[in-house]
């Protein structure tokens, strides 16, 4: 159980964890009950995944590129578990009361924004991770959708439950994100 320990010291879980802490906090305290917004939903589990993103990394990236573990599985693991984390948090905070979107659009929202933090850690390296997924929001929020299937594929975080064209790109994203990640590692 000690190179769990190490391994979450050195990916910063401790400090992204009380980050997430703190924006669920934030989220419960200034929101009230019975409100629905999607918009808000997927900018606090973009926050999420970002405060956690930087754990995509260590400290030491030649040390990890030449130690003698499997380092994929550890990998895909960490970026399923940033979408996991993401997810349930804002899922704890719902169940407390602040309604903002149903379980299925914020399960495909944190699974396709950890996808996107891993891509983001393998194109622009672990520091900037959270860029893909924070610019993806910000096209989502600010950008009129063009309507069709090219609008669920495009704004896929806010489409309503059911939608088979934004979930299937929720999926592609953490799939190819998980798999680019866990065979090259964050970009030096």
């Amino acid at each position: 159980m000690r190179w769990l320990t190490l391994y979450a010291r050195s990916r910063r879980v401790p400090a992204s964890a009380a980050a997430i802490a703190v924006v669920m906090a934030a989220l419960w305290a200034l929101d009230g009950p019975g409100r629905a917004d999607a918009g808000l939903a997927v900018l606090v589990l973009t926050a999420n995944v970002a405060a956690a993103s930087v754990g995509l990394g260590g400290r030491d990236e030649a040390l990890e590129r030449t130690a003698a573990i499997r380092w994929a599985p550890r990998r895909a693991v960490h970026v399923l578990l940033i979408g996991l984390l993401a997810g349930v948090a804002l899922l704890a905070v719902q169940a407390a009361g602040t309604q903002l979107a149903p379980a299925e659009v914020v399960i495909r929202a944190a699974a396709g924004l950890a996808g996107l933090a891993a891509l983001g850690a393998v194109l622009c390296g672990a520091h900037f991770a959270w860029t893909l997924p924070t610019g993806w929001l910000a096209f989502t929020l600010l950008a009129p959708s063009p309507g069709g299937t090219t609008g669920e594929v495009l704004h896929w975080m806010t489409f309503p439950p059911g939608t088979e064209t934004s979930t299937a790109t929720a999926l592609a994203l953490l799939t190819l994100g998980t798999a680019l990640y866990a065979v090259a590692g964050p970009r030096r």
